[in-house]
């Protein structure tokens, strides 16, 4: 965790640099930028990061275990060339593992946030999954494989982070065809073909790094000028919850597991294709998806915001970052009686509030207040936020503060700023 955390404080400002720079570059360019999609695709990264800072993933095989009971080859040495092995075998990896992540049902509820961005932007390659247990998927496609090559621990925990972060700069419009590079790299336009519902653009490029794997497995496909590229998924997620999107699809499977009477379905629902249903239940329990043609035409989920809304939940997001910031920063110092974990948990739920504000429904201001409740009891029974005192005189009053302020703003936007709406969802 310690090499992971170094590598992710390292990533994070880039990341935050380069959103920056394309925001600016659209405003440039005069082309609209969807904030609010933006700021649901940040609350998702958070989400994830805090998950895993927490240590709330629950690992099933250690990699250290894995070497040490699957390993052909034992290095002497560490040197560069075994990092560029490395770092090769996890991409070939990679690719496997994200075609296997399109094509069965039960792993598609794993990458499925990924894709719900009807947008196209940076802050998109942050919507990741928000899984607890130890992707199974990911042990078996790249683990087992560097494993069996004997690749020492050391090198696993740099190469795979870097390799991770290394997707995240070609979730770009910005960016057209990179000449030569096409032949070689994951460009922009590769993965602009990845995200697309187009039929003609469904199910290609997988590829992480290195465009060949699709090249050599049949699954490439080129962006065309005469084919725009539709982001999104053919089920839209209509939300801008994270924890929402990310269990849509599952409980759509447990809920077929549970109804459907064919005894054999209940099993077959989750290895068939991604989007297989049982036919008593495509029958009984229709769902909405886009066919082929509907995607030209379908409406994106884009609510309308005031810009006072939208300047507000830039604020919140800002502030909820460096609430989260000081976690990372000072969670040496609260570790005992697990004051970190019932931190980061707040966070969570505070990202869960927010978010659910932003889909208009009642429950978002009713969990803002909670919200407010938690703070209130926090820092009236402990006189402190998590150690902040030693840091800011009175600290605790400002997050005090500022959680008060959010309980109103949230109730003016519900009541007063979002009076206009013909329809508000009750939950």
């Amino acid at each position: 965790m310690d090499t992971y955390g170094l590598i992710l404080l390292i990533a994070m400002p880039i990341f935050v640099v380069l959103i920056i720079i394309e925001i600016i570059a659209y405003a440039v360019k005069k082309k609209n930028y969807n904030y609010i999609d933006s700021v649901s695709s940040l609350y998702s990264g958070m989400t994830n990061t805090i998950k895993d800072v927490l240590g709330l993933t629950i690992v099933i095989f250690s990699y250290e275990f894995l070497v040490g009971k699957l390993a052909i080859i034992h290095w002497q040495d560490v040197t560069p060339l075994l990092y560029v092995i490395a770092f090769l075998v996890m991409d070939f990896g990679g690719y496997w593992y994200h075609r296997i992540s399109h094509t069965v049902n039960y792993f598609w509820n794993l990458h499925i946030i990924h894709h719900s961005s009807e947008e196209y932007n940076l802050p998109c390659a942050l919507r990741q999954q928000f899984a607890t247990v130890t992707n199974i998927l990911f042990i078996f496609c790249q683990g087992v494989l560097l494993a069996l090559l004997g690749v020492p621990k050391e090198v696993f925990i740099i190469v795979a982070p870097i390799h991770l972060f290394m997707q995240f700069w070609y979730h770009t419009r910005l960016i057209n065809k990179m000449g030569f590079l096409e032949k070689i790299l994951v460009t922009p336009s590769h993965h602009r073909v990845h995200h697309s519902m187009n039929a003609i653009y469904m199910d290609k490029n997988y590829s992480q790094i290195f465009i060949i794997w699709d090249k050599l497995f049949g699954t490439f496909q080129e962006e065309l000028d005469t084919e725009p590229c539709i982001f999104g998924v053919r089920r839209p997620v209509r939300t801008w919850n994270p924890f929402l999107i990310n269990t849509q699809h599952v409980w759509l499977i447990i809920k077929d597991t549970i109804r459907t009477k064919n005894i054999l379905d209940k099993i077959r629902v989750w290895y068939k294709p991604t989007g297989w249903r049982p036919k008593d239940m495509e029958e009984k329990y229709p769902v909405d998806y886009l066919k082929a043609n509907d995607v030209y035409s379908f409406e994106k989920y884009n609510p309308s915001y005031s810009k006072v809304f939208q300047i507000w939940s830039q604020i919140h997001l800002t502030t909820m970052f460096v609430l989260m910031g000081f976690l990372f920063f000072n969670i040496k110092n609260i570790q005992s009686n697990n004051q970190y974990i019932y931190y980061g948990l707040f966070l969570l739920f505070s990202i869960f509030s927010y978010t659910t504000l932003m889909d208009k429904k009642r429950l978002g201001v009713i969990t803002e207040c909670i919200n407010l409740l938690i703070v209130s009891y926090i820092v009236f029974s402990t006189q402190d936020w998590f150690g902040l005192n030693q840091f800011i005189n009175n600290g605790h009053f400002l997050v005090l503060a500022f959680f008060i302020m959010e309980a109103i703003i949230a109730c003016y936007f519900y009541f007063v700023d979002f009076k206009d709406e013909k329809k508000i969802q009750i939950v």
